[in-house]
């Protein structure tokens, strides 16, 4: 409204001024270049009038004059549609996790020393009970070999006693000897007994302690990982492998409570690795932690793989979506399409400010004209969101230009090259850029001109276009000086 009023008055002022160069030309009958450019002015600003006009005008305008320009022209929107469809969708919680295999055995050595010999390497398979790698075991040699001979030792002293115990007993049976010197042979046998079974105990360990030298695989599986070269000291503390066992895979993921409470065991999930499109792998909710970290608020859920691609190994991170629900057979529309509206409610109760959204889209009616249509949404999947109330298959939603549009608007569904550049178009003879003979943005190019753009690449076809609105726009200039 405050632009009408400064055009009114300014129209006023070249009115004025153009009846007294009028009256003043009749007077003197010459003409003037300043008198043209004043006429012309006082044209132009008297158009700019009967458009603009009132506040009363702009909401009713004159027969003659409605619409876009005044000239009884509204402006068309050019938009692409889309068909409504049935489809199916899914509600799915997404979060990120790394794989791993389900059971990871990290390899220790059992005694220590240095390490003399390594036998396998990263990605090397390894049955159960394979070598891996060798201890220096002169020590524990020597050791097996003291305690072989201690066992020897107390085996004879054993047997001797033995014998001595056996005859007290037949003398003291005889009354030959006395319960004291009997009880003496029994204690002295006894011991001869324990001094045994300790030397068989320490065999046993020092055999063990010289066979755990050599150290062996628990597990068939696969090294991920090796901490230890030829020559490091191996201790009972610091493992030397990793082993991962390659009957089955998992991943670990820690969700929000909201996601958490709907996730539940049973539930099939898609995995996907970042830069693949498809669906890499398939799985299924095996565990789920009954409480939250206390620390971060997540829940941790537990994805056992039950079919894996080729991009799938261990460490590999991948996006897991767990289904929660499915529908086979939904009206969805883009993301892209949906319109929004944000509403300010003042809440007086509470003394506090709402914010309400609604969504809707708009359907072409008849190829001419834009309806719009409030949406009640229903589950979202990715870009693809359920509508459950407000649109029926068959209908044209159109999904781009649908922003500046009003309910009722006027549009021109085009599809294809109607939305690129004119650079980027297909140019075939007799046709102008914007896919329709006399079309396009330079709807006066001449034979000559159309046939330069037949070899020319996009980047050669901008720079031919940006030259011609320049040649225009300095013919246009001219034009208007003079």
């Amino acid at each position: 409204m405050g632009h009408c009023f400064f055009l009114h008055a300014d129209i006023t002022y070249n009115r004025t001024n153009s009846r007294t160069l009028v009256s003043l030309s009749k007077t003197t009958r010459k003409t003037s270049k300043k008198v043209k450019k004043l006429l012309f002015s006082a044209f132009i600003t008297s158009i700019l009038f009967l458009a603009c006009g009132d506040s009363d005008s702009t909401q009713n305008p004159p027969s003659g004059f409605s619409g876009f320009g005044g000239f009884g022209m509204q402006r068309t929107t050019t938009v692409e549609t889309q068909p409504v469809t049935l489809g199916p969708i899914s509600e799915q919680v997404r979060s990120y996790g790394s794989v791993k295999a389900q059971n990871v055995v990290a390899i220790n050595p059992q005694v220590s020393n240095r390490i003399t010999r390594i036998y396998v390497d990263l990605g090397d398979s390894v049955k159960r009970g394979q070598l891996m790698a060798k201890i220096y075991d002169a020590t524990y040699k020597d050791q097996l070999n003291q305690a072989k001979a201690q066992l020897e030792q107390s085996k004879i002293a054993m047997k001797r006693d033995s014998s001595q115990f056996a005859r007290q007993q037949q003398l003291l049976s005889k009354d030959l000897i006395s319960a004291s010197e009997f009880d003496i042979a029994q204690a002295t046998y006894r011991s001869s007994v324990a001094q045994f079974e300790s030397a068989k105990a320490s065999l046993t360990q020092a055999q063990e302690n010289f066979n755990n030298t050599e150290v062996r695989s628990p597990v068939e599986g696969v090294v991920t990982a090796r901490n230890l070269e030829e020559g490091d000291l191996a201790s009972t503390g610091q493992a030397i492998f990793e082993v991962a066992n390659t009957t089955g895979y998992e991943t670990r993921v820690y969700v929000p409570v909201q996601d958490w409470r709907a996730v539940k065991v049973g539930q099939e999930v898609n995995l996907r690795v970042s830069n693949e499109d498809g669906v890499s792998a398939k799985g299924v909710v095996s565990r789920k932690s009954p409480q939250l970290d206390a620390t971060t608020g997540l829940g941790e859920v537990v994805v056992t793989l039950s079919q894996i691609g080729s991009s799938i190994y261990p460490g590999v991170l991948v996006e897991n979506r767990i289904n929660i629900s499915s529908k086979e057979r939904a009206i969805t529309v883009p993301r892209s399409a949906l319109v929004e509206k944000v509403e300010t409610v003042v809440n007086p109760e509470s003394n506090t400010i709402e914010l309400e959204r609604t969504y809707a889209v708009f359907v072409s009616r008849g190829d001419s004209a834009a309806e719009r249509r409030n949406l009640t949404l229903g589950i979202e999947q990715g870009d693809k969101i359920e509508v459950l109330a407000g649109l029926r298959p068959g209908d044209h939603i159109i999904i781009t230009g649908q922003q500046g549009l009003e309910d009722g608007s006027k549009i021109a569904v085009a599809s294809g090259q109607a939305f690129q550049a004119p650079e980027g178009q297909t140019i075939t003879r007799g046709q102008q850029p914007g896919g329709r003979p006399g079309g396009g943005n330079f709807p006066s190019l001449t034979a000559e001109q159309r046939e330069k753009l037949q070899g020319m690449s996009p980047d050669e076809r901008r720079a031919y276009f940006q030259k011609l609105m320049q040649e225009r726009q300095s013919n246009a200039d001219s034009t208007a000086a003079n």
